[in-house]
């Protein structure tokens, strides 16, 4: 024992004239901190449901209640050209509801960092990768009642769901590149938060979420086709109502609003990632 050698240890040598480009390097520190995430990612579902009287359920308490509103209310109107209406809007519901609290958790979690940003190094991008995680968790725990709920209405469940993972993952990759273009601003603009919200109702209701696309005016359609929200939610909810693969154009556009927004998003938030520590 006493003959051993010790190893010396393993150095790093950084080398600040060959940096990784900002993006590239962010990645590679979430990667080193990915125990950080999967540890917010437990805080934040153990914290949501430690002392929730309904659990897991309060996962779908919301939008099932808002579904059997809306169904009481637009079931005549729109019970011709929507079968299974009930599905149609509590899918759409799930998938609108998992986006929309991603980015809000997202871009508040940066906001409220400060203390954490000016004492430790983390990976500014750690807080908008732990609400998505966060969210992904949720949205899976709500496709067990979705499909339960349809199974109890009498929607028959097609094969062609094995799909649906893919359209979750542009779903994610989607709120993402949002959840890092909205942390950005909320950490330049204070009022973002709330702007945000009243954003967030206006693109509700532009997206097909309790109405069919069929009843909205031929001048108008654009504005649907234009919104991302759109394609992402067709791919989600098409092969659990009707049993369809959706077309191709429709995986292709899902996919490059996702990865643009993705890309865009990484690009914006760490050009800007040095000045987080100082203005939040």
């Amino acid at each position: 024992m006493k003959n051993q050698k010790v190893k010396p240890p393993i150095r790093e040598i950084y080398d600040s004239e060959h940096r990784p480009p900002p993006l590239i390097e962010e990645l590679q520190a979430l990667i080193k901190y990915k125990d950080l995430i999967i540890q917010f990612v437990t805080r934040a579902i153990k914290t949501r449901y430690k002392r929730s009287l309904l659990g897991v359920v309060w996962t779908m308490l919301n939008p099932l209640l808002t579904m059997i509103i809306l169904t009481f209310v637009f079931s005549n109107v729109f019970r011709i050209t929507i079968v299974n209406y009930p599905i149609y809007v509590l899918s759409g519901l799930v998938v609108w509801g998992f986006y929309a609290n991603t980015t809000s958790s997202a871009m508040g979690d940066m906001v409220w960092s400060g203390n954490l940003l000016s004492r430790i190094y983390v990976p500014k991008s750690v807080f908008a990768v732990s609400a998505t995680g966060t969210g992904l968790v949720n949205l899976v725990i709500s496709l067990a009642p979705l499909f339960a709920i349809a199974l109890v209405l009498g929607v028959e469940i097609h094969s062609t769901i094995w799909v649906m993972p893919f359209a979750i993952l542009l779903l994610v990759i989607f709120a993402l590149g949002m959840g890092l273009i909205l942390s950005t601003a909320g950490v330049f603009f204070a009022d973002m938060l709330p702007v945000y919200e009243v954003l967030l109702a206006m693109w509700m209701y532009s997206t097909p979420i309790i109405y069919p696309i069929e009843i909205v005016p031929e001048n108008l359609v654009w504005v649907l086709k234009i919104n991302p929200m759109y394609y992402l939610l067709e791919l989600f909810r098409t092969p659990l109502i009707y049993g369809i693969i959706p077309e191709f154009n429709t995986w292709l556009i899902a996919a490059c609003c996702s990865f643009s927004a993705f890309i865009i998003g990484g690009i914006i938030f760490t050009s800007k990632s040095h000045e987080y520590a100082y203005r939040i």
